[in-house]
């Protein structure tokens, strides 16, 4: 299968972490510099992930409850949204575009020219359900939906998941602008994704 690179200026980055703990700082350092910028922020993940990403969005002074109130920071459960558009244990993109899509447009609100910055695990939970095919084809369509709207995805694998396929990591590393190996590491996305008007 012949892989797409990610559209030019788009930040599409992917961590591989051992930890949670690790995950929720990457993910809240991410989300959080968004918000103090204006840009709105969009969780999609776990109940479990959610709550400690929203944990450390708090120790990094974020106003969770207004910023949820306002309509800047929208959790989603990554679960829910994957039924929005799987059929069949397959990915339907025209599904996707319509679902995903709605999410982006109701999350941006109507504010143009501003950046939405995501944080998502659904491809995590289809590696992890042996669903590694749709979960690429999801990457691909995340890519593609990056044509339409401005947003920062940060997607995030468990390196569990990959204990007996290290090497199909390279099948998602180069669906990605950006890959985050470790705690602290900064994400440095393109202009395009920091600039807000």
């Amino acid at each position: 299968m012949a892989f797409s690179k990610t559209p030019a200026n788009h930040a599409h980055a992917v961590q591989f972490y051992h930890t949670e703990s690790t995950l929720y700082s990457t993910a809240a350092t991410f989300l959080s510099e968004g918000l103090i910028l204006g840009q709105p922020a969009l969780i999609l993940a776990t109940a479990a992930h959610r709550d400690g990403i929203v944990e450390q969005l708090y120790e990094r002074l974020v106003d969770c409850e207004c910023a949820i109130r306002d309509g800047d920071l929208v959790l989603l459960d990554a679960q829910a949204t994957l039924d929005l558009f799987m059929v069949d244990d397959r990915v339907s993109a025209d599904l996707f575009h319509e679902n995903v899509g709605r999410i982006v447009r109701q999350v941006l609100n109507g504010r143009k020219r501003t950046v939405l910055r995501a944080y998502g695990e659904m491809v995590d939970l289809l590696w992890g359900q042996g669903k590694s095919e749709p979960a690429i084809e999801l990457e691909m369509l995340w890519n593609k939906l990056a044509l339409s709207y401005d947003f920062a995805l940060l997607c995030g694998y468990a390196m569990r998941t990959f204990s007996n396929q290290v090497d199909r990591l390279e099948s998602i590393r180069v669906l990605h602008s950006h890959v985050i190996n470790g705690p602290g590491k900064v994400i440095d996305f393109p202009a395009r994704a920091r600039a807000i008007t």
